[in-house]
């Protein structure tokens, strides 16, 4: 199949409008009061009863006629008799009269003749026995009388028939978003059924044969990975509204995702698909729509998320979503999210911006909106910092590690370091972290951040993670191994670990040191060069090197494997756990912890450097507290 060049890039404007105009309603339904949180109203509801429906009492105390309180007070109290009581759900079958009162409970049906009740506080019951020290004499009184020590009006502490809600009042408008508040008054009212708007269905599709759904078994030499955008893409969905179903993946294969897509126009109002929307010969979505349905917009100015896809398929409308996590996430934040709240009826999210300088020099693309997710972080002085956090469109953390996104305009071509930016929080709950650390990955350190409140740690290696704090972005840096160029910084806290070759359990191959790495056929799993692991390795291959008075360079070239690394620091160990290598630079603790066998190289130790300017930052004072008091760390 030939490649097909990407039509006239359309403005996100045009986008927004192209999605505007497809019919996303889904019309209405009546539900049980019970399952109407989180709905719409569809249309007005008026009370049909008042509510409440009697006169009430307002809280413990008597029912009385006002004009038999007048001139009463703690010196001179108003003495009544006695004549009833009543009760919540109970009526009333006492009359009040001249200088009478009723006992009454919170929520009782005021009693006939009554205009008025007196907190029981406000009272002395006498009666056989008691005594009354009206005027500071001690008298004895009789059976079945109230002192009434205060004067009220008509009216006071009792809540009239219709003081909440007035039959034929308009309770709830159309457009209401239910609460717990609205479920209150509705159950108030009596409604047993609430006309809601429909959710619209929204069928989600993921395409590409790489795709594997969580929970079933993954083959990464298949070039295989976890479906996200299937899950991230659902709950999207919920939170604006709509209906999620989430059908089966679909692989390349035109047939099969034509079905799979003409399936889910049939049943939905809405069509999401992630993948195969660019114009490579093997994304071909947009054939099928063009082909099936109608393709109003294919290729957006947005970056990322420039090969987006508009139109419709059967009597449904669709949307292609990029395929990379960050990009399909940005387009859907950015363009589907608003026209579904919209269908749904619900109001536009609730928003929450902050201002910020950027930490450091940011280039951009020209001739595209770029939607960048960004951190944030404070420095010494208060001031909010603001940070890219870009590992590419394939990277599912860059949202998660990212408080909200900077959009730059198209005519932008850097964002200079100190320049004021806005960042478009995710949610008005962010809460960006109380202390920014980067470096190596390392156990220990990740037992002391769990004791930290609400930290972000970005475990880019030892030397990103030293580069980084000479920019002054971090609140720390931690660093293993030895750094080969000096920072201004502020040594908080150190501790040692023990790293090595992860072997399989037993040692099979026997092998005892560096040196069968270089003298036998071994397979060694290394680091990247950023990791603080590789770097000491290379320290101890030069010093074999010389021991053997060869260059280092033949040694290296002696390991197979050596030049070939990877980031994450379990890693090498899985490799070697799953018979793809016969060794793999680890930590000891790392072998250990998953059943591996372990041959010592070294002792290395990690460094936690502060900024010095953040010293009095709350959260860098935590994590020192939380260093002191760790047996494993020396200050």
């Amino acid at each position: 199949m030939d490649r097909k060049e990407f039509r006239d890039l359309a403005t996100p404007a045009e986008a927004r409008e192209a999605i505007r105009s497809l019919a996303l309603e889904a019309g209405t339904e009546r539900v049980p009061l019970a399952e109407a949180r989180g709905r719409v109203l569809a249309s007005r509801i008026d009370a049909e009863l008042d509510v409440p429906g009697f006169d009430r009492s307002s809280m413990d105390g008597y029912a009385l006629r006002a004009r038999d309180s007048f001139g009463a007070d703690e010196a001179e109290p108003a003495r009544l008799a006695v004549v009833g009581e009543v009760h919540a759900g109970v009526e009333p079958d006492v009359e009040v009269g001249a200088n009478e009162a009723v006992e009454i409970s919170t929520g009782a049906v005021m009693p006939p003749g009554a205009d008025a009740m007196v907190p029981v506080e406000r009272t002395d019951r006498v009666g056989s026995g008691s005594t009354d020290r009206t005027n500071g004499e001690a008298t004895s009184t009789e059976d079945g009388d109230v002192l009434v020590r205060t004067s009220v009006a008509p009216g006071d502490n009792v809540m009239f028939a219709g003081a909440d809600v007035a039959a034929g009042e308009r309770a709830l408008g159309p457009g209401t978003w239910i609460t717990p508040r609205e479920i209150g008054l509705l159950s108030a009212l009596g409604i047993e059924e609430v006309p809601v708007r429909v959710r619209p269905r929204v069928g989600i599709v993921s395409t590409g044969d790489e795709l594997v759904r969580p929970g079933e078994e993954l083959t990464s030499a298949r070039g295989q990975i976890y479906d996200v955008n299937s899950y991230t893409i659902a709950a999207g969905v919920e939170d604006a509204g709509g209906e999620a179903v989430v059908y089966p993946h679909a692989g390349d294969d035109v047939a099969e995702m034509e079905r799979i897509l003409r399936e889910a126009a049939q049943e939905c109002e809405l069509v999401l698909s992630s993948g195969s929307t660019s114009a490579s010969a093997v994304d071909v979505i947009y054939r099928v729509i063009e082909e099936r349905g109608e393709l109003l917009l294919h290729g957006v100015s947005v970056k990322p998320g420039k090969p987006m896809l508009v139109g419709r398929l059967a009597d449904s409308a669709y949307v292609g979503l990029p395929g990379y996590p960050v990009s399909a996430m940005m387009v859907f934040r950015t363009f589907v999210s608003p026209a579904l709240r919209e269908a749904a009826g619900l109001p536009a999210a609730a928003t929450a911006s902050r201002e910020g300088s950027m930490a450091v020099r940011e280039r951009s693309e020209e001739g595209r909106l770029r939607l960048m997710p960004a951190g944030l972080i404070e420095d010494g002085d208060g001031e909010t910092l603001v940070y890219p956090v870009d590992k590419g469109s394939g990277a599912t953390t860059s949202l998660a590690e990212a408080d909200g996104v900077v959009a730059i305009d198209p005519d932008t071509d850097y964002l200079d370091a100190g320049e004021p930016v806005t960042v478009e929080l995710f949610s008005p709950d962010v809460r960006p972290p109380t202390l920014l650390g980067v470096g190596e990955d390392d156990p220990t350190l990740n037992r002391l951040l769990d004791r930290l409140e609400n930290p972000r740690y970005l475990a880019v290696g030892s030397r990103p993670g030293l580069r980084r704090l000479r920019e002054g972005v971090p609140d720390v840096a931690v660093v293993a191994g030895p750094i080969d160029r000096e920072v201004d910084a502020e040594h908080i806290g150190r501790w040692s670990r023990e790293w090595g070759l992860a072997v399989p359990s037993g040692n099979p191959r026997g092998i005892e040191g560096l040196a069968d790495l270089v003298d036998r056929e071994l397979r060694l799993v290394n680091r990247t060069t950023d990791s603080g692991l590789r770097t000491s390795l290379g320290l101890a291959v030069a010093d074999l090197a010389t021991e053997r008075e060869r260059s280092r360079e033949s040694l290296v070239e002696a390991i197979d494997g050596f030049d070939l690394g990877l980031r994450a620091h379990e890693s090498p160990a899985r490799k070697v756990l799953a018979g793809d290598a016969d060794a793999g630079l680890v930590l000891g603790e790392t072998a250990d912890r998953l059943g591996l066998g372990f041959v010592p190289l070294g002792e290395q130790d990690v460094r936690v450097l502060a900024h010095p300017d953040r010293l009095e930052k709350p959260g860098v004072a935590e994590l020192v507290a939380v260093l002191e008091e760790s047996p494993d760390v020396e200050i």
